[in-house]
């Protein structure tokens, strides 16, 4: 005789929090000891295991940054065991880092391990986040900071997806350049992470992500209310602080709130003052509308004005026109300002689908004086040109997600639509005199451009070592330029769409080693009164790129991420913002190898470096005249970064960038410079003490460099040569911060 038998088994799940707030924890890492079963948290800081035979465990919990933890756990038949458990902080322990199949996709563990050791002193440092990111300003620090990436000069943002909190940075079609990026509207203080991914291969991340995207995440909540208050050199000062609404209450009904605000003002160091000042105000709601939902709102706006000295050419400082800090033009400037409301709302069912939905506005505005000629097109009245617009941008972002297990395989099906509309008043492109007459108005029009993309990603994870990722996104973009000159006066629409595939390949041998393949198509869209004038054609070029590189972790405190990567750029025309012209730049090639290695030499002393080179090519000039100008083929950062019990913090930082040519045959070449900053804090539990010294060694370096045809006064013919904004020297500032 036979009979059958059935298994009554049980299972654990929980909910994971951050003792400090009182908030669930995404991304931890949840391990039954001996069982080679692990999960992350999810949205809502939530893991579960099902299918386990009554018996005792023991369930691990790490998290970078929090004390790890290990729970003893009974499993009963038939039942479900629930734990709820609050992670504390505690100092970072390389160690500890696990090189995860569990997230092989997305892990983000260098990004996750400077942050926690680099504290953000400044709004220049948010975007250095990013290993091999450099920036530079050339309008006095109210302009959004030029990036360089990847053997890119990305302009403003040409080719970097940059979003907060999942609402989008760049301005499509804006009156200075495609992607421009300006994320002066983020209190430092307030960043808690930055996520990101170099390469077009992330299905989520549409237009514009192709050299990479970074995606910057504020608090939800304060630790603390706090205020601070910082002073340094060349009339610099500045006020931040953070209030804590809801408090011990609100966090025992799983809310919360905060305001904060920020105020900025410095002469800088050049020898016409500034006059820079920033306004910064933001507030932040997170609550939960039902327990497995939760509602997050964030209102910010943001205003700044300043004067600026702009780019001066070489020989105006070697002839003693000027000073190395001077200005040609002193009556350069700008003012610019931008509101923002951001909605998100996620959901995880009881059978661990998540829903998120997004819903975002922003109204911009930006008025920017320049002289990049100073009088080679005027000889009378100078060539300076004022770039104007009114912008309302709103959106949509949205996705669900569904996990299935088939054998002993584990799909994550993810489907995507988005939806983003920019409509802007008056772009203007003008030739003025003293930021006060206008001479001659050249663009004037307004654009009314929409995006709209849906998608589809599977994530397979076959086995503890081998994950595959695959995905295909459809972009549709409508384009609208209604010209309002006498000898423009129409209006002109134009539509194309562009399909991208995603294919991402992750072998993790163990804890310590991980295999990955990226590959991927991206894509980057062109200016709206570039589009109309083509019709629509050609102007969604392909970015086909792949990355083959290895995480790994040959000692339990060393941790490597190397990576050889390639680039490929379909043909597409620039709208050259500064002349109101279009410019076709040809098929472009891009290779390199990154290398970013962290180091925990002692229990409170880390070492951290990134090596980047890159070999930047137009694929259809002829040899020697193929240079990419300004970009960049060999860049490195690095320093050492302080932590003790005592409350001694701190970090000494170096930036390096080599020399790069400056225009097609490198015959003009933009010289690179070695930079070093030190930044100190005396910590204690309810103040702060810090120093901050960019430029340490006070050395004399060059920030930004073109090549630039341009005429000084008394000059009877252009000249081609290096212009550059100097860049900071030693410059001291002191901060004071108190929290309670």
């Amino acid at each position: 005789m036979s009979a059958p038998v059935y298994a009554h088994l049980g299972g654990i799940s929980g909910v994971v929090y951050d003792q400090a707030t009182n908030l669930p924890l995404r991304g931890v890492n949840v391990q039954l000891t001996g069982l080679g079963k692990a999960a992350l948290t999810n949205e809502l800081g939530q893991f579960r295991f099902d299918g386990l035979v009554a018996a005792p465990y023991k369930v691990e919990l790490s998290h970078l940054g929090f004390k790890a933890l290990i729970i003893d756990v009974i499993v009963h038949d038939d039942k479900v065991t629930f734990l709820k458990t609050a992670l504390t902080n505690a100092p970072v322990e390389l160690s500890e880092v696990v090189v995860s199949s569990q997230r092989a996709h997305d892990q983000q563990l260098i990004s996750s391990l400077d942050i926690k050791l680099r504290p953000i002193v400044n709004s220049q440092e948010i975007l250095r986040l990013v290993p091999g990111l450099f920036i530079g300003q050339h309008a006095g620090g109210g302009k959004a900071e030029q990036i360089f990436l990847r053997g890119f000069d990305l302009d403003h943002g040409t080719d970097i997806r940059l979003t907060v909190d999942g609402m989008p940075v760049n301005m499509v079609s804006h009156a200075h350049g495609q992607g421009y990026a300006d994320l002066h509207f983020v209190i430092p203080e307030l960043v808690e992470g930055a996520d990101f991914k170099k390469g077009p291969y992330t299905t989520e991340k549409g237009n514009l992500a192709t050299a990479g995207w970074v995606d910057f995440r504020t608090k939800t909540a304060l630790d603390h209310s706090f205020v601070k208050l910082e002073a340094g050199q060349y009339n610099t000062y500045r006020a931040v602080a953070g209030l804590d609404l809801l408090g011990q209450k609100g966090r025992a009904k799983n809310q919360s709130a905060y305001l904060a605000s920020e105020y900025s003002y410095s002469d800088s160091y050049f020898d016409n003052p500034q006059h820079f000042k920033r306004l910064n105000v933001m507030g932040k709601y997170h609550g939960h509308l039902a327990p497995n939902t939760n509602l997050t709102l964030t209102g910010s706006t943001f205003w700044s004005k300043w004067n600026h000295s702009g780019q001066v050419p070489d020989r105006a400082i070697e002839s003693g026109l000027i000073g190395f800090f001077g200005s040609v033009d002193p009556s350069e400037g700008g003012e610019t300002s931008r509101t923002n409301f951001n909605a998100q709302l996620v959901t995880v069912t009881p059978r661990n689908h998540s829903i998120k939905n997004q819903f975002f506005y922003s109204n911009y505005n930006f008025e920017l004086y320049s002289n990049f000629t100073f009088f080679k097109e005027d000889s009378i009245n100078g060539d300076q040109i004022r770039q104007k617009e009114h912008r309302n941008l709103f959106g949509y972002n949205g996705s669900y997600s569904t996990q299935t297990y088939v054998g002993k395989s584990r799909w994550t099906t993810t489907l995507g639509a988005q939806y983003r509309q920019d409509i802007t008043h008056h772009t203007e492109l003008s030739h003025t005199k003293n930021r006060t007459e206008t001479l001659n108005r050249i663009k004037f029009g307004n654009v009314n451009e929409i995006n709209a993309a849906a998608y589809a990603d599977e994530l397979i994870q076959f086995s503890d070592h081998f994950t595959l990722n695959a995905g295909v996104r459809l972009d549709y973009f409508r384009s609208q330029y209604e010209g309002l000159l006498p000898v423009t006066a129409t209006t002109k629409r134009a539509t194309q769409a562009i399909v991208s595939p995603k294919l991402n390949l992750y072998y993790t041998f163990n804890p310590s080693l991980q295999l990955y393949l990226n590959t991927g198509k991206g894509f980057h869209s062109n200016d709206a009164r570039v589009v109309v004038a083509q019709d629509g054609r050609q102007i969604l070029p392909g970015a086909y790129g792949s990355d083959l590189g290895v995480i790994f972790k040959p000692f339990p405190k060393l941790l490597v991420n190397a990576a050889a990567w390639y680039l490929w750029l379909q043909q597409e025309f620039v709208y050259v913002g500064d002349e109101g012209v279009v410019e076709p730049s040809g098929r472009s090639r891009r290779e390199g190898i990154d290398v970013s290695v962290r180091y925990q030499l002692t229990k409170n002393l880390y070492a951290d470096v990134d090596l980047n080179t890159a070999k930047p090519r137009a694929i259809d000039a002829e040899t020697g005249q193929n240079y990419l100008p300004l970009a960049p083929t060999f860049t490195s950062t690095g320093g050492l970064s302080l932590q003790t019990r005592s409350g001694l913090n701190g970090s000494i930082r170096y930036r390096y960038m080599g020399d790069r040519p400056a225009n097609e045959d490198n015959s003009i070449v933009a010289k690179g410079y070695f930079v070093t900053d030190l930044q100190a804090n005396y910590t204690k539990r309810s103040y702060n003490i810090g120093l901050s010294i960019q430029n340490l060694f006070n050395t004399r370096w060059k920030e930004t460099q073109f090549a630039t045809e341009s005429r000084l006064p008394g000059e009877a013919a252009p000249v081609d040569e290096i212009h550059f904004t100097p860049g900071t020297p030693f410059f001291a500032r002191l901060s004071l911060t108190y929290s309670w």
